[in-house]
C-alpha cells in the first residue's frame, strides 16, 4: 500500500541520503507545494488569510527558528517575542529610511539584524545553561520590549508609540499597507516559509546541524571529539534569530500592518511559539509545521464549535483553549517528548507494514 520500498532502488549515495528517500513522500510533498502555490492563492479570501493561513505561515517560520535553538542545539530560550520585535522594528526603520528598496530585501536585512542581536544575547550560553539560560533569555525579552517602548527613535517619535507599515510593492502588487490583497499576503509569506524551511533542512542535515546535535546530547563529549562549543552555540543563536526576525518582520509588515510592541510581542508570544515547538516535536522541521498548524487552528475551531454551534460564552471558550493547550503540553512532555512529529513517524511505520501486524 503506502510507503512501500519494493522497486525503489538507490544507485548512488546522494539518492540514498536525500531528504525524502521514499518515492511516495517525494510525490506527496511536491503535491502539497503545487496546491499551496497554484490552487490556494486563487480560492483564498480575507477571512482564511487573516484567521488561518497567514498566521500559520509566519508562526511556522518562528517555530522553525526556535526549534533549531531548543530542539537541535538544546539551548533554552524564552525571548522569542523580543527577537520578533527586533525583526519588526528593524524592518520598519529600513522601510522608512530606504523607501526605494524592495520589501523582500528589508525583511531579509531585518532577519540579519535580529541574528546579530540574538548572537549577542546568546553569549551567556557559553557559561550557563538550563534554567539559568532560560532566565537570561527571559531578561532579553523584557529588555527588548522596554527598549522599543522607551526609545522614541525606534518608532520615529510617533505620539502613539505605534509603528505603521508604509505601502510597498512586489512586482507591482501591494504586499503591505491598506490595499494589500489576501493572495498577495499569503504568497509573500509562503515564499519566505519555503526558503526558511529548505535552508533549515539543509543546515540540520549538514556539518553545522551535527555539531548542534552533538552539543545538545552532551556538550563535554562533543568538545572532546572536536566540536567547537563557541561556534556551535553562537551559530545556533544566529540562525534561530534570523528566522525569528523574518517572522517578526512579516508579522508586522504583511500581516498586521501596525503594531505596538507590548501588545504584539509580549511574553505571551514567546510562550506561544515555545508551545508550538513542544507540541509539534523538538528537533523536527515537520514538528514546527505541525505545532504551528495546531495552535493556529485550535482557537478558530473552538470558536466555531463552542461559540457558533453550541452557544457557549466567549470567555468560557478562551479558558477551555488554555486548559487544552496546558493538558497537551503535559501529555507530550511526559508521554511523547518528540510531539506530533513522532506520532506521524509511528503512523508512517504502521502504514509501511500494513496489513501485517506491527
Amino acid at each position: 500500500m503506502f510507503y512501500r520500498e519494493a522497486g525503489d532502488f538507490k544507485t548512488s549515495y546522494e539518492a540514498d541520503s536525500q531528504t525524502f528517500p521514499i518515492a511516495f513522500d517525494r510525490w506527496r510533498y511536491w503535491a502539497i507545494l503545487a496546491v499551496a502555490y497554484l490552487v490556494i492563492p486563487f480560492v483564498i479570501n480575507d477571512y482564511w488569510a487573516s484567521a488561518l493561513l497567514v498566521p500559520f505561515l509566519i508562526y511556522a517560520i518562528a517555530s522553525i527558528g526556535l526549534n533549531i535553538l531548543v530542539g537541535y542545539c538544546g539551548q533554552v530560550s524564552l525571548g522569542t517575542g523580543g527577537f520578533m520585535a527586533v525583526g519588526a522594528y528593524a524592518c520598519y526603520k529600513l522601510m522608512t529610511s530606504f523607501p526605494d528598496v524592495s520589501i523582500v530585501v528589508h525583511v531579509l536585512l531585518a532577519g540579519g539584524i535580529t541574528a546579530m542581536v540574538g548572537t549577542a544575547f546568546g553569549l551567556p550560553s557559553l557559561r550557563i545553561k538550563g534554567f539559568y539560560l532560560a532566565v537570561a533569555t527571559l531578561a532579553a525579552q523584557f529588555f527588548l520590549v522596554w527598549l522599543f517602548n522607551k526609545v522614541a527613535w525606534f518608532y520615529n517619535y510617533s505620539a502613539s508609540g505605534q509603528i505603521n507599515a508604509p505601502e510597498r510593492f512586489v512586482f507591482g502588487v501591494p504586499v503591505t499597507g491598506a490595499n494589500t490583497s489576501a493572495p498577495a499576503q499569503y504568497l509573500v509569506c509562503l515564499v519566505f516559509l519555503t526558503f526558511c524551511a529548505l535552508l533549515a533542512r539543509n543546515l540540520t542535515r549538514g556539518t553545522v546541524g551535527r555539531s548542534w546535535m552533538a552539543i545538545r546530547d552532551m556538550d563535554i563529549a562533543a568538545e572532546i571529539i572536536g566540536v567547537n562549543p563557541l561556534k556551535a552555540k553562537l551559530t545556533a543563536f544566529a540562525v534561530s534569530s534570523f528566522f525569528i526576525g523574518i517572522a517578526g518582520a512579516l508579522f508586522f509588515s504583511v500581516y498586521l500592518g501596525a503594531v505596538e510592541v507590548g501588545e504584539a510581542f509580549g511574553i505571551q508570544k514567546s510562550f506561544l511559539v515555545l508551545f508550538m515547538v513542544i507540541i509539534g516535536g523538538l528537533g523536527s522541521i515537520f514538528g514546527s509545521f505541525a505545532g504551528a498548524a495546531f495552535l493556529v487552528i485550535l482557537p478558530v475551531a473552538l470558536k466555531v464549535v463552542g461559540v457558533d454551534l453550541l452557544g457557549w460564552p466567549t470567555d468560557l471558550v478562551a479558558h477551555l483553549q488554555l486548559v487544552i493547550v496546558g493538558g497537551l503540553i503535559m501529555f507530550f512532555l511526559i508521554k511523547e517528548p518528540h510531539g506530533l512529529a513522532q506520532l506521524w513517524r509511528l503512523a508512517k511505520e504502521k502504514l509501511r507494514l500494513w496489513p501485517f501486524p506491527y
